[in-house]
């Protein structure tokens, strides 16, 4: 494609270029560029791609673009360079404008929903895609536990090893687009994180529905503060039709007073809404019921999916889903039938004969624990002890981890605190910084090998226990200092029972 097409299918500013050459694909990492690509130099948190623009000049980059600011600072001298230069305000913002024409902007053929929000972004996307799916409408998914098309999963490579990505970096998250779409989707139901909105992945995107879940403490070490936080959240509702938002939420009212759009405002706690949820009826592991009473929508919902806030998840999913066109009967139906996402209070099957039982959740910020320790109690009789085994990210917001050492020793029977994820910081000082919010005289151990926190757990279980292994739910791999390697709790667990009981 020549950079001139390029350029115009991505709306970007006209250029003044020293040539149009034929751009044979794009790169934004100069270890990676391959002769005739274009280059964009992205400036991340740790180093600045404009430092390497020589370099993939010399790999054979056909083009570059650069920002305004680095040439204004002197980083960049745009009329030294033998290839053109296109200079634009926001490179991270190019980048996917340029991702997205590349691949034919896809995003324009697709009708997409967005949820953001610190927790249940995975569980709500889910939802609203089986309720769509069953409408008969064709539908894609893009979220932490993969991305879906034509109910069939798509590979996702993250070019950082030590990456967990909900929402794909444009260089990805197009080219599944574009699958979608050659697949003859017509929907797409995505998770939006707040890294995401602040670095402008989803900037070519006219969202459908923007959702809105919940806003808890999370992520502070790349925001700074909650009202950062909240403004990255905030994006999404600027670049969409129509909105569903949590109103028991206060930065759900928060947002549903400063958007521009038709709004649908859903609560589960009795506010005076246009989507309500009424007399809830929590059953134990046998899940829930309650009567959803909006316009024009009233249905009796029953959900296998246990705990108080999957109340505010099917009404979302639902509400969501009648706006798009799905029956109240799909919806009653899906909601019925829907037993739950892997590690999302996912109890493993184990032999007949344990008198334990063990679930595994993602739950990996202070609200998403207290909720799991909330869901165990409630279907947990009073004998039984709730042992909790968790740890906190490395290189990642430090705050919130004394806020859950808290959260955990004063809500669990027992805790086991051990690592998650330490990434290249010492799990020493992760844990260090758990224990500090540790209450007088709490339960716990510290076992700093997640491993043999998970024999220690099953080797000392008593009847009845119910042990929450909380913070990598779906995930099969364990991120340290060595890279991304195979960690599976669902097989350490089966292991363990096996030998002690």
């Amino acid at each position: 494609m020549l950079l001139s097409k390029l350029l115009l299918d991505a709306g970007l500013d006209e250029q003044d270029l020293l040539s149009d050459p034929e751009v044979t694909g794009i790169c934004p990492d100069s270890t990676r560029i391959g002769a005739g690509e274009l280059f964009i130099a992205i400036e991340g948190t740790k180093k600045d791609g404009h430092q390497y623009l020589p370099q993939a000049i010399c790999e054979g980059a056909a083009a570059a673009v650069v920002s305004k600011k680095a040439v204004l600072d002197g980083r960049i001298d745009p009329n030294i360079s033998a290839v053109p230069i296109v200079v634009v305000e926001d490179t991270r913002e190019a980048s996917a404008r340029l991702f997205a024409a590349w691949h034919g902007n896809p995003q324009k053929f697709l009708r997409i929903v967005g949820v953001t929000g610190t927790n249940g972004k995975t569980s709500v996307s889910r939802l609203i895609y089986e309720i769509l799916t069953r409408a008969g409408k064709k539908c894609g998914l893009v979220g932490t536990t993969g991305c879906l098309s034509h109910r069939e999963p798509l590979d996702i490579r993250s070019a950082d090893p030590r990456a967990n990505m909900t929402t794909p970096d444009p260089e990805e998250l197009y080219r599944i687009l574009a699958k979608m779409v050659e697949d003859g989707e017509e929907y797409a139901v995505m998770e939006v994180t707040s890294h995401a909105l602040a670095l402008s992945k989803t900037a070519p995107i006219d969202f459908e529905i923007a959702v809105f879940t919940n806003l808890t403490e999370d992520h502070l070490d790349f925001h700074g503060d909650m009202e950062t936080y909240f403004e990255a959240k905030k994006r999404l509702f600027s670049n969409c039709r129509k909105a569903v938002i949590n109103y028991d939420d206060k930065y759900g009212r928060r947002l549903a007073e400063n958007i521009k759009v038709p709004v649908h405002l859903c609560s589960a706690e009795g506010r005076e809404t246009d989507c309500a949820a009424e007399d809830i009826r929590l059953l134990g592991e046998r899940g829930l019921e309650y009567k959803l009473v909006s316009y024009p929508l009233r249905l009796r919902v029953r959900s296998p999916l246990c705990g108080i806030f999957n109340v505010m998840n099917t009404m979302e999913a639902a509400v969501t889903c009648s706006c798009l066109g799905a029956s109240a009967s799909d919806m009653k139906e899906s909601l019925a039938r829907f037993s739950g996402i892997e590690g999302r209070l996912e109890k493993l099957r184990l032999p007949s004969d344990t008198e334990f039982s063990v679930y595994l959740d993602y739950a990996h910020t202070p609200d998403a624990l207290e909720n799991l320790i909330r869901a165990a109690r409630s279907f947990s009789g009073q004998s039984q002890r709730i042992v909790l085994l968790f740890g906190c990210g490395g290189e990642r917001d430090r705050q919130k981890r004394p806020i859950m050492g808290k959260i955990a020793t004063s809500m669990a029977d027992h805790v086991i605190i051990t690592s998650d994820n330490c990434r290249g910081e010492d799990p020493h000082r992760i844990i260090s910084d758990v224990v500090a919010g540790a209450v007088d005289q709490a339960s716990f151990i510290v076992i700093e090998d997640r491993r043999e926190a998970i024999e220690y757990a099953v080797r000392n279980a008593r009847k009845g226990d119910v042990i929450l292994l909380a913070g990598k739910g779906h995930e099969e791999y364990e991120i340290d200092s060595r890279g991304k390697h195979p960690f599976s709790e669902r097989a350490l667990v089966r292991e363990f029972v096996e030998k002690y009981i």
